[in-house]
């Protein structure tokens, strides 16, 4: 099948990581994939499937090649279709739960978004970012490599319901009415104290 959208969600491969804040990307993409009836398969570098959202063909891909590398797997599909691709990721500057969608844009400390970035040479696509929050007495690099705690998880499972629905939403209706139905999640204040910049 010819693939009119790209969403491509970012994590670290092995069981290892799964389920940490990292893999929030990872989790939606596994989302997608069950509501969707899309069959995912590791092809080199990549699990991918494909399929059909709300009538739109889509390719589905999970980067294998850590967090940092990204990039180096599918700077080919952004920099030729970034108008149809939406890249999903964690986002610590948000706290657990929120949910933003956005379009373009810097990678604001993201090495995953950052990897994209230098590699596709755009930053011209659509983001969905999954709040996972930070704690001021763990370094960053460690905090996103834990699992979210029992206390977050029936939280952390609706965010990612929602950005699924949120993606679905983008190729049917179109960012803007996306923007609207999703990012007023956003209405209570989720900025936490740091010296790092937002993903914006």
């Amino acid at each position: 099948m010819s693939s009119g959208w790209y969403i491509i969600g970012l994590g670290n491969p092995s069981a290892k990581y799964k389920n940490t804040r990292h893999n929030a990307g990872f989790a939606v993409i596994d989302e997608i994939a069950r509501v969707y009836g899309v069959d995912l398969k590791v092809r080199g570098s990549v699990e991918t499937g494909e399929g059909v959202i709300e009538g739109a063909g889509v390719t589905l891909i999970k980067p294998l090649t850590y967090m940092n590398r990204s990039g180096s797997v599918v700077w080919s599909q952004l920099r030729m279709n970034s108008a149809h691709s939406i890249v999903i990721h964690d986002d610590i500057d948000m706290a657990p739960g929120k949910l933003k969608i956005k379009a373009g844009g810097g990678a604001g400390g993201h090495k995953g978004i950052l990897s994209i970035i230098e590699t596709s040479g755009t930053r011209d696509f659509l983001r969905i970012k999954i709040g996972v929050g930070k704690d001021a007495l763990i370094p960053v690099e460690d905090y996103v490599l834990m699992r979210f705690p029992p206390g977050e998880a029936a939280l952390i499972k609706e965010v990612v319901s929602l950005a699924a629905s949120a993606a679905a939403c983008v190729i049917s209706e179109g960012i803007a009415v996306a923007m609207n139905k999703f990012n007023k999640r956003l209405d209570t204040p989720d900025e936490t104290q740091s010296g790092r910049r937002g993903n914006d």
